[in-house]
C-alpha cells in the first residue's frame, strides 16, 4: 500500500540483521490490516548499538524488535525496562513512548506459551513437570514463562552443568538441575519436554537422546524451526506424543509489539504461516 507522511514506523536492529523473517512477518499483517506503516531492518554495529536506539524518537520510530547480538546490551540502554525484562536479562521489544523514553520488554515467553496453546489443543501449562535442555537465553525466557504459568517442577539440563546451575541459582523457583547423561531418565512422568538447544538445527549436530520413559501423554516442543520438523519432533511423533514446532514462538512474540507500535492486534493465521515457511522455502 501506498504510505503518506503519516506513516507509522518501526523495525528490527540486529547485527547482521539480513537473516530476520520480522520484516516480512510485519510487512503482512500491515497488508492484511491495511496499515500506513512500515517495518524496516536495521543493521547495527554493537559499537553504534546504544546511540542508534537513543536516536529512534528523532527519526520518527515508535519502537524496534531487537536481535542477535543486542538483546543483553538493550537491557541497559532503554530508559525502563519492565520486570519480565529484568528476570530475563534481555529485551527483544523497544516501545517509544509520546514523551520520547524507551520502554524495553521481553515476549519470548509469551510466544513460547502461545505457541503451545494454539498449536496443542488441550494442552494446559503447569499439569506437571517440565524437561528443559538447554540453559541460554531462549531457555532462560522459556523457564520464566512456565514458571509464571504454574508448572511445579522445572528439569533443567544442559551439556555444560555449570551454566545451568548459575541459570537456576538466578531464577529460583522450582527449577531442578541434572546431568547431561541423566537427559533421558529424568523424562519420566514428565508433562512437557522442550528443547532450547541448536542441536538437531539445520547445520548442527543432532540431538541425541532415548524417549523411552517420555509418557506418551506428554507434550514435546522444539523451538528452532529449520528444519521445521527436528529429529526429536519426528521421534516423538512416531511414539504418539503432541509435538510442535518452533515456527509458531517467531509469530507470536512478534503480536505485542506490533500492538504497542501500530495500534491493532494482529492474528497468527495459516496464510502467515504459509508465507513465511514459503520465505524460508519450507513451503
Amino acid at each position: 500500500m501506498t504510505m503518506t507522511g503519516q506513516a507509522k514506523l518501526a523495525g528490527v536492529m540486529g547485527w547482521p540483521v539480513n537473516h530476520s523473517l520480522s520484516p516480512v512477518l510485519h510487512g503482512h499483517w500491515l497488508d492484511a490490516l491495511g496499515i500506513d506503516g512500515a517495518y524496516v531492518p536495521l543493521a547495527v554495529a554493537p559499537e553504534d548499538f546504544a546511540r542508534v536506539l537513543a536516536a529512534l524518537p528523532k527519526m520518527g520510530f515508535r519502537g524496534v524488535n531487537v536481535t542477535v547480538p543486542h538483546k543483553e546490551a538493550a537491557l541497559a540502554a532503554v530508559d525502563e525496562a519492565d520486570a519480565l525484562a529484568r528476570r530475563i536479562g534481555a529485551v527483544n521489544t523497544v516501545i517509544v513512548g509520546d514523551d520520547g523514553r524507551l520502554t524495553g520488554t521481553n515476549t519470548d515467553g509469551f510466544g513460547f506459551l502461545e505457541n503451545l496453546k494454539g498449536s496443542a489443543p488441550g494442552w494446559v501449562a503447569g499439569q506437571g513437570p517440565a524437561v528443559v535442555l538447554g540453559a541460554g537465553g531462549a531457555a532462560r525466557a522459556v523457564i520464566v514463562a512456565l514458571m509464571d504459568a504454574g508448572t511445579p517442577q522445572i528439569r533443567l539440563v544442559n551439556r555444560t552443568r555449570a551454566r545451568a546451575d548459575r541459570l537456576a541459582e538466578d531464577l529460583g523457583g522450582p527449577v531442578t538441575v541434572h546431568d547431561w547423561d541423566d537427559r533421558a531418565a529424568i523424562l519420566a512422568d514428565a508433562d512437557l519436554l522442550v528443547n532450547t538447544t541448536t542441536l538437531g538445527m539445520t547445520g548442527k549436530d543432532p540431538l541425541e537422546i532415548s524417549l523411552d520413559a517420555l509418557p506418551t501423554t506428554a507434550l514435546v516442543n522444539d523451538i528452532v524451526y529449520a528444519p521445521l520438523e527436528t529429529g526429536l519432533l519426528a521421534a516423538a511423533r512416531a511414539r504418539g506424543n503432541a509435538v510442535v514446532d518452533g515456527l509458531g514462538m517467531l509469530l507470536h512474540q512478534a503480536r505485542p509489539g506490533f500492538e504497542a507500535w501500530f495500534g491493532q492486534v494482529p492474528q497468527v493465521t495459516p496464510d502467515l504461516r504459509a508465507r513465511i515457511l514459503a520465505h524460508l522455502g519450507q513451503s
